[in-house]
C-alpha cells in the first residue's frame, strides 16, 4: 500500500449512462445466481456501490448477508475481506498495525481487513463502540491513519456491515456518527416457500458462490461511479431533499444530517442511472428515501421509519 500523498484522487473517465445502467443490471443478475429473492435489496447494494456509499444490513442470522457481500465482490473482480466483530476486537484488528521486523530493524505495516474492495463487517454491533469507530475515517474519507501515517484504501471501497437483531443484550448500539456514515440500511428477511425451495436446489453439489465469475472490472465500476456522480440534480430537486431533511429535524431529537442529505442525493443519482436518465427526478428521491433516511433519525415520539414516511407524505413535491 502506498501513502496517501494528495487529498483528492485522480478522477476516472466517465462511462455513458447506458453503459453504467448495464453494469448495474449485469452485477445484479450475477449476484442473483447466489442470492435467491431480494431483488430490490441487491439492487440497492449495487446502486450504493455506484453512489460511493456503504450498507448496513440489519437482520436475523442465516438469511444470506455474507453471501450477498461475497457475491458483489466476486461480480466486480474485487477483493473481498471479512472481519468478525467480537467484544474483544481491537481497532488495530480492523485498520492494521505496525509490526517490528527484526531482520530489517524497521517497523512494517500489516494492513487490516479494511484494505479490500468489499469489506464485510459481520455482526458489527458485537464489538464495543471504540472498535466500531475504527471505521469512521475509512468510510468517510477512504483512508486510514495508523501511528500518524495515512494510507489510501482501494478504489472502489464498499463496507457492508451486518447487525444482529437477536440477543440484543449482548450487543452495543452503533454510535450515531457511524450510523450516519452508512448510506442505506436494509433488511433481507426470510425467503418465501418457493424461493427457499429454489435455494435448496442450488446448493446441491457445489455452492453457487464457488462458481461465480466476475462480470465487470474494477475500472468499469470506477467509470460508472464517475457517471453517476455527474448526473444532473436541478435546483428544485435539491430543494426537495433539503425540505425532507428539515422536516425530520423538526420531528425528532436528531434528524437527517447534511451528510444524510448528500447520501440521498447520491442515491437518487444512482437510481436515475438505473432508469437510464442523466438527470434526477423526484421519483428517484422518493424511491431511495425509505432506506436512506430512517436510520439517521433518533429520538422523538415516532420511529425513524414513521418520520421518514410522514416527510414523504407531507413535504410537497417540486
Amino acid at each position: 500500500m502506498t501513502d496517501r500523498d494528495v487529498s483528492v484522487r485522480d478522477e476516472p473517465p466517465q462511462a455513458g449512462i447506458d453503459a453504467a445502467r448495464r453494469l448495474v443490471e449485469t452485477v445484479v443478475t450475477n449476484v442473483e445466481q447466489v442470492v435467491v429473492g431480494n431483488h430490490d435489496q441487491i439492487e440497492h447494494v449495487v446502486t450504493t456501490l455506484l453512489a460511493g456509499g456503504h450498507v448496513l444490513l440489519e437482520d436475523v442470522p442465516g438469511v444470506g448477508k455474507t453471501m450477498l457481500a461475497r457475491s458483489v465482490a466476486a461480480s466486480i473482480e474485487g477483493e473481498f475481506r471479512r472481519i468478525q466483530f467480537t467484544p474483544d476486537l481491537l481497532p488495530s484488528d480492523v485498520t492494521g498495525v505496525n509490526v517490528y521486523n527484526e531482520a530489517s530493524a524497521e517497523f512494517e505495516f500489516r494492513p487490516g481487513p479494511v484494505f479490500g474492495n468489499v469489506m464485510l463487517g459481520d455482526e458489527i454491533n458485537r464489538a464495543p463502540p471504540k472498535t466500531q469507530s475504527a471505521l469512521l475515517e475509512a468510510m468517510e474519507e477512504s483512508q486510514v491513519t495508523v501511528d500518524g501515517e495515512t494510507r489510501s484504501l482501494p478504489d472502489p471501497f464498499l463496507v457492508i456491515a451486518t447487525q444482529n437483531t437477536v440477543e440484543t443484550d449482548r450487543t452495543y448500539d452503533l454510535p450515531v456518527a457511524e450510523r450516519d456514515r452508512f448510506t442505506k440500511q436494509l433488511s433481507l428477511g426470510y425467503p418465501d416457500g418457493e424461493e427457499e425451495r429454489d435455494l435448496l436446489g442450488r446448493v446441491v453439489g457445489n455452492h453457487p458462490i464457488e462458481e461465480l465469475s466476475p462480470v465487470v472490472s474494477l475500472d468499469e465500476v470506477r467509470r460508472a461511479r464517475a457517471t453517476s456522480a455527474a448526473v444532473t440534480a436541478a435546483e428544485p430537486v435539491r430543494e426537495y431533499i433539503t425540505r425532507l431533511a428539515a422536516y425530520t429535524r423538526e420531528q425528532a431529537n436528531i434528524g437527517v444530517s447534511p451528510r444524510g442529505s448528500i447520501a440521498l442525493l447520491r442515491s437518487a443519482q444512482a437510481r436515475a442511472v438505473l432508469d437510464g436518465r442523466d438527470y434526477v427526478v423526484p421519483d428517484d428521491v422518493q424511491s431511495e428515501a425509505p432506506v436512506v433516511l430512517p436510520h439517521r433519525i433518533v429520538g422523538g415520539d415516532l420511529r425513524g421509519e414513521q418520520v421518514a414516511t410522514e416527510a414523504l407524505e407531507t413535504v410537497s413535491l417540486p
